[in-house]
């Protein structure tokens, strides 16, 4: 087994040889953090939690934050300490060594391209809807993936349309993108905040009785799992681009200060915001109506009487939540940049567009495979295994901060995270737990994408990166 690594120096250094335009501060990246954590998982997939936990689902939502917010910790530690591109990938690779951050970049692809796809699938719903209401009528086939129905499914030209636009405009700029998002942003949350502010006070306490239906953790007759923590493995998904964040922290002014804020920041903006929609969903709305809706939220409102406002908020997600699906691919076309530069990837990934100053190869390659996948899969699926790359790198930065405060104590750090060996331990444990609440299949299918990154990086990333070339890295 290989553990050569890369010091943080060695990070840094190599940073600034190919470095990317900071442009961005603290509330953009607040911003940017909300508007990429804010989408599916709250207006679309709150059906789909409802059905499996029931009003339990206020519970998942909390045990979802709670993890993610540990995790939040961890990462605004690693991403003050070591500002550069590569999120949780750059953290291993200057911990725990080449292999591991390999097989970690490698996963992180299941967060940020395939929660992209979803998030784009999610998105199509509401739009298809959105067509009906005006009398344009696609047929299935064109609104579908041929592998997200039983039958008469095709191409889903409405998800993979979305986010090959999404990707002209990264290519575009990183600051453009983040103009674009902002306005969207506030369009997202105006949405939610209509949403609560009119159910809120509809509110029956009768709906919440009994609380957890399916109990904690459970299965139905089909095998198919329920209970409080099976939505909360499914909901986590509501949380995922917090850290995308830190991907930023290249194209960020003064990171060190800048990226904790933005991980914080937006992570808190988002956990009050779900609570008090689940609160205002549940309590509303028998959970049983909410079970197959793919627009739940706009479904409430026009049940109890609101339909304009609830039209509205149907389109307020229709314009928002592409911001998701470009943070998404922001994220992940910034991994495979940092993992080519590191000669891993081949050398034509890191290439930089001499007037947009934006790795425009990379990303170009990655709308492209996020377009094929929103094209043929459901939400539901997708969501499921973004979630379980998700939580593996949640672990390894996790892992990461408390080792480098044992092996570098002194090393400066603007930002530590509180009761590390605490935060650490709960923010490991509790991912855990959601991987394995999650169903089996997904799982199944997180060992094979594992298993063949271990091929690819043996037969391709270990014999080509400079770390192999010379002498392993000090410890």
């Amino acid at each position: 087994m290989n553990w050569r690594r890369k010091s943080v120096e060695q990070c840094l250094e190599l940073a600034e040889k190919k470095a990317l335009r900071r442009s961005l501060g603290a509330l953009q990246l607040t911003i940017l953090g909300i508007g990429a954590v804010i989408g599916t998982g709250i207006f679309v997939l709150t059906a789909v939690g409802a059905e499996r936990a029931g009003p339990g689902l206020m519970l998942s939502f909390v045990i979802a934050g709670f993890v993610c917010a540990f995790a939040a910790l961890a990462y605004a530690e690693m991403a003050a300490m070591v500002p550069v591109s590569g999120s949780a990938y750059t953290y291993s690779y200057a911990v725990m060594g080449e292999f591991v951050a390999w097989i970690v970049g490698w996963n992180l692809i299941l967060e940020y391209a395939v929660s992209a796809a979803a998030v784009a699938v999610g998105w199509s719903g509401y739009m298809a809807g959105l067509l009906d209401s005006l009398g344009m009528h696609l047929p299935l086939a064109l609104k579908a993936g041929v592998f997200a129905v039983h039958s008469g499914g095709g191409v889903n030209i409405l998800a993979a349309g979305a986010v090959l636009v999404v990707t002209c405009l990264l290519i575009i700029g990183t600051r453009t993108s983040a103009a674009v998002t902002a306005v969207l942003v506030c369009v997202k949350l105006a949405a939610l905040a209509a949403f609560i502010f009119i159910i809120l006070p509809k509110i029956d306490w009768a709906h919440f009785t009994p609380f957890m239906p399916y109990g904690f953790a459970s299965h139905d007759v089909d095998g198919m799992a329920k209970g409080v923590m099976a939505a909360a493995a499914l909901i986590f998904f509501a949380y995922v681009g917090f850290d995308a964040v830190a991907t930023a922290a290249e194209e960020t002014r003064n990171p060190n200060r800048n990226v904790p804020l933005g991980i914080l920041g937006s992570l808190g903006v988002c956990t009050v915001l779900y609570v008090l929609v689940a609160a205002a969903a549940i309590g509303s709305t028998p959970y049983q109506q909410l079970v197959g809706n793919t627009e739940p939220l706009a479904y409430i409102l026009r049940h109890l009487g609101f339909v304009t406002v609830g039209n509205l908020v149907a389109l307020a997600a229709t314009l928002a939540l592409p911001t998701v699906v470009l943070m998404m691919l922001f994220g992940q076309s910034r991994i495979f940049f940092v993992m080519s530069r590191d000669g891993l990837l081949p050398e034509v990934f890191s290439r930089v567009h001499a007037r947009f100053q934006t790795p425009h190869v990379i990303t170009i390659v990655t709308g492209c495979l996020v377009a094929v996948i929103a094209g043929l899969f459901s939400v539901s699926e997708i969501a499921e295994l973004a979630n379980t790359g998700t939580l593996f790198a949640f672990i390894a930065v996790s892992v990461a901060v408390v080792v480098l405060r044992r092996t570098q104590p002194e090393r400066p750090r603007p930002f530590r995270c509180p009761a590390v060996n605490v935060v650490g331990t709960l923010a490991i444990l509790g991912c855990a737990y959601l991987f394995v609440s999650l169903p089996g299949l997904a799982q199944v299918r997180f060992w094979g994408w594992t298993v063949l990154g271990v091929i690819v990086y043996f037969l391709y990333g270990y014999k080509r990166s400079p770390l192999g070339k010379s002498a392993p890295a000090p410890a």
